[in-house]
């Protein structure tokens, strides 16, 4: 036994050592980064400038891969079945492993079959209408909704869902029109197509303060740093309202512990800067940053959440 023990204890010490080397080394090419949206929405923006920092940190490039479709779905299932090296992650967000897997089956379990390494960020999402639309406030589109009808847009269950338990809570009804991501959104409701969406602050914001979108309230438990004089949709008259969003990275479990950790500590450094804290707070997002263990365990308790909201708010799933 005593021989045994020693034996294993070696091969834990050779194994550490191998893996500080091999973590040490990491990358010696190109990383694929999937963005399982459309170019241009809250989730890519993210992406995308993360990607070019990381890449600048680590002295190769990180590519940022859209594989669009089936609200995340496609990308996110890719990123599950890629080979653990750690030359393919993954973006994921609230919609892709906390209320996708809770609405209809997924060809992943966000719980078993990614490493996370690390949340990169936090926010509320907004709830805007299109300029024409002649409410001011949460109040005068509820009344507004009760009177004639009004379309919704939204792209994946991270903007369906929050304005389904809106339509709950307020005992309205408006007509979902679905896109295929964020950007289509976007133009939907810029171009009158759609009246009313729940929107990520990352995109929202820049368009509220260019005066081509009026934002009537946030989702989250407390007002936007971007938004200060936009009450919350608890504060305007639904208290107990509350849906953040957040993003972070991931990669395929079975990734190496040292490179998740490499990634992680990069990450970390990079959230931290001034340069990324000024450019997520100017659109209404705020860095997070969190161990691997940490930012598990919040997928977990996401998870969780959104699994009992659903059964409360009796939406049915779906295959």
């Amino acid at each position: 036994m005593v021989k045994l023990g020693f034996a294993v204890a070696a091969a834990c010490a050779c194994w550490a050592m191998t893996a500080g080397a091999a973590s040490n080394d990491y990358p010696t090419k190109p990383v694929r980064f999937i963005s399982p949206f459309s170019a241009g929405g809250g989730t890519d923006t993210v992406a995308r400038a993360l990607a070019l920092r990381l890449g600048d940190a680590l002295g190769k490039t990180f590519i940022v891969d859209n594989r669009a479709g089936a609200e995340g779905i496609i990308g996110t299932e890719l990123g599950s079945k890629s080979p653990a090296d750690g030359y393919t992650l993954l973006v994921g967000n609230l919609g892709t492993l906390a209320i996708n897997p809770n609405l209809r089956k997924v060809p992943y379990d966000p719980l078993r079959d990614f490493a996370p390494i690390i949340q990169t960020t936090a926010s509320s999402t907004v709830l805007v209408v299109h300029l024409s639309l002649p409410v001011k406030n949460v109040r005068e589109l509820v009344a507004l909704a009760k009177t004639k009808p009004l379309n919704y847009g939204a792209s994946s269950s991270g903007t369906f869902l929050p304005m389904e338990l809106f339509k709950q809570m307020a005992k309205i009804d408006m007509t979902h029109v679905p896109y295929k991501g964020t950007g289509p959104t976007l133009t939907g409701i810029l171009s009158g197509e759609v009246q009313v969406m729940f929107g990520g602050a990352i995109n929202t914001v820049p368009l509220v303060k260019g005066g081509k979108l009026r934002a009537l309230a946030v989702a989250g438990d407390r007002r936007a740093k971007a938004l200060p004089d936009v009450p919350t949709v608890a504060e305007a008259g639904f208290p107990g309202y509350e849906a953040n969003t957040w993003n972070g990275m991931l990669a395929p479990a079975g990734t190496p512990r040292a490179i998740v950790m490499r990634l992680n500590q990069e990450m970390m450094k990079i959230l931290g800067t001034r340069e990324v804290i000024e450019y997520m707070t100017a659109d209404g997002a705020e860095p997070a940053g969190n161990t691997p263990d940490h930012f598990a365990a919040y997928i977990r308790s996401e998870h969780a959440k959104w699994a009992k909201v659903i059964k409360d708010a009796k939406i049915s799933q779906s295959n």
